[in-house]
Parts: C-alpha cells; sequence; structure tokens
C-alpha cells in the first residue's frame, strides 16, 4: 500500500527519495510527498495530489539537502489532496513524520489535541502522530517517538526527521514492514526492498514493537521499551534489474510471460526422484508429526485465498486429509476453535498482508502449529511462522497477482504430494505427479503462445458490462481467480459461480449481452460441464470455453493442453490472466496500477 523511503548520508538526497518512490509505485497511491533537512538546519516540505512526476515537477531547483524522507500515500483517513499527502509537520514545521497504518484512536486523541489548542491541517490519522512528537518535552528523539507510540493504537510503518536531531531518522514498525538499507557511510529505510536494491542488497527488517536509529554510518535497534535488540543485515536475493519492465509495455504482461522460469524455480531442488516425493526442508514438519495431522486449514486474502482453494483441493486428493480453505480477514473474527491437530497454513505474496499476518498471530497465541507459503524471503510471515515454503516466483511488481499465483498454486501441489507420501499416496501416483509437475513450464509455453489469439477473444468480449464465470470442483476456484482478476484491471463486473449451481439462481441473468466463461477440463465431470453449457445456450448466452478439446456448444474455445487431472487448474488460469490483460487493455485501462487498488494490503 503506501510507500515510505528515507536517506541519511552525503549525497545529495531529492533525487534518491524521488527514484526510490518510482520504485515503490507498483505498491498503489493517490499522493505523494518529500521532505528534507536543509543546510540551515530547517526542514523544507513538497507535497502533491496524483503520481510521483506531479511531485517532481513541484520540487524547486535549490532543493539541497543530505538526508530526508518520502512517501506515497493511499488513502485511509481523507480523501487524495496536497493537504493530506504526507509527510506532515507539526505547526512549528520541526518534525515531520511518514506512516504507513492506521491510528485507531486517532478520533480520540485528535479531540485531546484541539482542546489543548493545536491546530491539524489534514484530515489524516498521521497528523496526530506528528503533534504527538512535537509536544513531547522528552530530552532525545527516540524518547519522544516511544512517548507518542505509548498512546498510539493500531498499525504503523513510520519515519521521523526533527529539526533539532538532524544527525538521525527514527523509525518504528508495528504491523507494517520496515526495512533498514546498510549502505558504506550512508544508511536507507524503506517499506519495501524495492526501493533500496538498487543501492543495497544488504538489509535488516524490523520486527513488531521494534524502533531503529539510523546515522550516516550508523544503526541501533531497540523496543518501543527501550531495550536494545539485536539485528544482523541479510543479503536481498533480488536484483535491481527484476524491478525494470525488461522491454515490455506492462509489469503484468511482463509477469504472465515469465511464468515459464518461475514455475522452473520452485520445482527446482526439491523433486525426490528415489522416493517419488519432494524435499520441502522448510517446513520443520518431520514424518510423525505429519501423520498426526486431522485436518489442515489455508487462510489467504483475494488471490491468495483462491490459491489456497485449490491447494485446499490438492490436499484433500492427494494426501486424503480433510482441508479447507477460508478468508484470512473473516477467520480472525469470527473466534474460531483452534485445534491442535489442524495443520494451519497462511498465504500471503508479500508475506505482509495485515489481515493473514494477524490470523498467524491469534494462531500463535492459542499454541497452533503454523506454515506459511510465501514469495518474500525474510517477510513478516515468513519469520512468525513455525516453517512454510517460499514460492520463488522473483519480485511481482503489477498490483494484480499473476505468476505468484500460478507459483503459490505448484507450492501447494508440491506440499499435497509431500504429504500424501507420507501418507497413503502410492509410488506410482508420485511418479505421476512429479513427471506432470515437471511439464508445467513447457505446457505454460505452449499456452502463452496462443496470445495474438486470447488477445482477438478479449477484443470481442471487451464491451461486456458484465461477465459470468463457472467451473466445477477443481475449475471453481479457476473461476473465482479469474473473475477477480476482469474485476481488478478492466473493471468489468464479474461474478464466478460453481456450474453446478447455475440451475439455482444464477441462470435467470443469462441473456446474450452476458457472456460466460466457462472452465470445462476432460476430467469425470466433463459431461457435466457439457450440460451446464447446454443450459446456457438454451437461453442464448454466449460462451467462452477454457477447455482440453474444441467445445461445440461454446462460441469460442480456448485449447490448453492436458496435464494430470489434478494440476490441471495450474494451467488452465494462464490464458485467463491473458483474457483479462487484453481486455483491460482494449479499454484503455492502468493495467499496473488498477483504481483503488494497493499491492500488499497492510491495514484492516
Amino acid at each position: 500500500m503506501c510507500g515510505i523511503v528515507g536517506y541519511i548520508g552525503k549525497r545529495d538526497v531529492a533525487p534518491l527519495l524521488l527514484e526510490g518512490l518510482q520504485r515503490l509505485e507498483y505498491r498503489g497511491y493517490d499522493s505523494a510527498g518529500v521532505v528534507i533537512t536543509g543546510k540551515s538546519g530547517g526542514l523544507k516540505m513538497v507535497k502533491a495530489k496524483g503520481r510521483v512526476r506531479e511531485l517532481e515537477s513541484r520540487i524547486p531547483k535549490r532543493f539541497a539537502g543530505t538526508t530526508g524522507i518520502a512517501h506515497t500515500r493511499w488513502a485511509t483517513h481523507g480523501a487524495p489532496s496536497d493537504e493530506n499527502a504526507h509527510p506532515h509537520l507539526d505547526g512549528e514545521s520541526k518534525v515531520a513524520v511518514v506512516h504507513n497504518g492506521i491510528v485507531d484512536n486517532a478520533s480520540e486523541l485528535r479531540a485531546k489535541l484541539v482542546a489543548d489548542g493545536v491546530e491539524f491541517l489534514s484530515e489524516t490519522d498521521t497528523e496526530v502522530l506528528t503533534h504527538l512528537i512535537a509536544r513531547s518535552q522528552a530530552p532525545t528523539l527516540e524518547e519522544k517517538v516511544r512517548e507518542a507510540l505509548r498512546v498510539v493504537e493500531g498499525t504503523y510503518g513510520i519515519a521521523v526527521l526533527h529539526a533539532d536531531f538532524t544527525d538521525r531518522i527514527v523509525v518504528a514498525r508495528n504491523g507494517s514492514p520496515v526495512v533498514l538499507g546498510i549502505g558504506e557511510k550512508e544508511m536507507f529505510v524503506a517499506s519495501d526492498v524495492a526501493a533500496l536494491v538498487s543501492h543495497t542488497r544488504q538489509v535488516v527488517t524490523l520486527d513488531d514493537g521494534e524502533m531503529a536509529t539510523i546515522k550516516a554510518d550508523d544503526f541501533r535497534t531497540y523496543t518501543t521499551e527501550g531495550s536494545r535488540t539485536t539485528a544482523s543485515p541479510t543479503t536481498v536475493e533480488w536484483e535491481a534489474e527484476s524491478y525494470d519492465m525488461g522491454g515490455h509495455d506492462t509489469y503484468m504482461h511482463k509477469e504472465i510471460s515469465e511464468q515459464v522460469d518461475a514455475v522452473d524455480r520452485v520445482l527446482r531442488g526439491r523433486i525426490d526422484d528415489r522416493f517419488s516425493t519432494v524435499h520441502l526442508g522448510g517446513l520443520n514438519l518431520d514424518a510423525r508429526e505429519a501423520r498426526t495431522i486431522r485436518r489442515v486449514k489455508i487462510l489467504g486474502c483475494g488471490t491468495s485465498y483462491h490459491a489456497g482453494l485449490i491447494g485446499a483441493g490438492l490436499i484433500e486428493e492427494l494426501a486424503r486429509i480433510p482441508a479447507d480453505a477460508e478468508p484470512a480477514s473473516e477467520f480472525r473474527y469470527r473466534n474460531p476453535v483452534v485445534d491442535p491437530d489442524t495443520l494451519y497454513v497462511a498465504v500471503s505474496q508479500s508475506g505482509e498482508t495485515y489481515d493473514a499476518l494477524a490470523a498467524v498471530q491469534e494462531l500463535k497465541r492459542k499454541g497452533a502449529r503454523v506454515l506459511g507459503v510465501v514469495n518474500v524471503v525474510g517477510s513478516a510471515i515468513a519469520r512468525e511462522t513455525d516453517g512454510g515454503v517460499y514460492v520463488h516466483a522473483g519480485p511481482e511488481v503489477c498490483v494484480v497477482s499473476t505468476k505468484c499465483f500460478t507459483n503459490t498454486v505448484v507450492a501447494f501441489a508440491l506440499l499435497a504430494l509431500h504429504l500424501g507420501r507420507i501418507r497413503d499416496l502410492s509410488v506410482a501416483d508420485g511418479k505421476r505427479l512429479i513427471a506432470g509437475l515437471r511439464k508445467l513450464p513447457e505446457q505454460i509455453s505452449e499456452i502463452l503462445q496462443q496470445e495474438d489469439d486470447i488477445k482477438k477473444l478479449a477484443e470481442l468480449y471487451a464491451d461486456a458490462k458484465s461477465m459470468m464465470f463457472i467451473g466445477r470442483v477443481r475449475g471453481y476456484p479457476v473461476a473465482l481467480e479469474a473473475s477477480l482478476k476482469l474485476k481488478e484491471i478492466s473493471y468489468i463486473h464479474a461474478e464466478a459461480y460453481p456450474a453446478s449451481e447455475l440451475k439455482h439462481g444464477p441462470l435467470a441473468l443469462i441473456e446474450p449481452a452476458l457472456p460466460t466463461v466457462a472452465i470445462v477440463p476432460d476430467d469425470d465431470l466433463l459431461e457435466k460441464n457439457r450440460a451446464a453449457l447446454e443450459e446456457i445456450k438454451a437461453r442464448s448466452g454466449r460462451i467462452l470455453a477454457v477447455a482440453h478439446q474444441e467445445q461445440e456448444k461454446a462460441d469460442h474455445t480456448v485449447v490448453v493442453p492436458k496435464n494430470e487431472t489434478e494440476l490441471d487448474p495450474i494451467l488452465m488460469g494462464i490464458p485467463l490472466q491473458l483474457l483479462a490483460y487484453h481486455t483491460a487493455l482494449a479499454l484503455g485501462r492502468d493495467i499496473d496500477k488498477p483504481r483503488n487498488l494497493a499491492k500488499s494490503v497492510t491495514v484492516e
């Protein structure tokens, strides 16, 4: 969501901050701002509603300094405007704060400050923090920040500048990422390593309840209570070039095309031909413990939830363990029964999704065993779970997820095979599935070669005001994800239903103006799916089928290669990513930055 960038060193800070903000544009935002400490010691600030380029155009030529913080904002309190953009200053322009997250008790704190004579210039919750820090009588900046945070309830990742302490930036984290970048006599801070990798790959990721002070040649970490903590830098595995567009018109197109290599990465080094299984050493779950699992519960949000639905089906089929998936955002609010024999799996591309992270923390508090399936090494969920699987998709810049979704489903196939071979899945089935997994990259490449044909279909259907997606059993989560992709980037209303539910209500919607996208694999439900197509055609509905062979009742069919039945959903989602992409392209949408959305949702 919002993005934080900070720098302290000897270089001219404004260009560095703007570059960092541009690296974070993919996260979604509506305004941006920058504040630096000038040579005279005061703070100089520029803010603008809109894109980083709007901010850049407003920065005066004489805007020199070597310390500063910057921010891209995704609105939570107050509409997008220059006034509501971060950073926020106190009345004397001595304290500047940038903030990701939400201050839950902002209204109460704001009322008290107004009663004390404080004048607010914005509608944001963040400005409350600024005034609390400015009004503190503590002798150090660290203590001023700590004092303010004691009365704040909610989530935050913050960076603070103070005109009286120009040799440092103080940062803090509670539920929203903060990463320190370690340079040579210079230090960086950001909410995402994407803003850092062009300058340093040595990073320190703060934990919840942790603060840090960075100076040009030093840093130290400590708790919000003041106790020192030990932080050792780690090396980021991704290169700066990973965040470039690589000759593609959009990041989404680049990331769809990268799925061949991405799937190869998630498989690499994990297949065990000798025992017809896979190695997943990061699970920290031995065979004896795995056999005691009586149920698997998968938790994720949005695309990760859909991947979890496919994962639950794979675990039930291959390991014969009851499994289901649930939105993490709902799970933690319904006072769930936490069973010691249940294995919980949290799914998140960023590893920082707040709803998923909060669910993990609640489960850990209740003594549950929790695994993580995430893309970002060292992320909060990766650190707080008992073990897990990295999906190795590489950086995903487009707001909507494509390659990470695919790799997450492949990771679930690996987990299901691993659990299945520990239990009752035969050697023959293990060999069959391993052969299917190995075929995936080549088959994905085969699908991507149909892009021109899928583009023509997208242009035919781009005039639809609404679309329906249907699938049975394994096909239903594919329909859900395809429906979400179309909504996210084309802004066409779309709904997904189990094909078996058509006659229980959704058939009332069928007419020529409402196209249906049907997932029709060659499996034991093929004739059932064809019967659903008959029902739609009998009501003059248009049908686009994604199938393993041409469908007579469909107006158009995208034919995908056949794999093992359990793995077919991985492939059937790929052409529907391209369908959504080219539909949005035909409609002139901002594909990488769809309206109202953000990449990593770190607030409720």
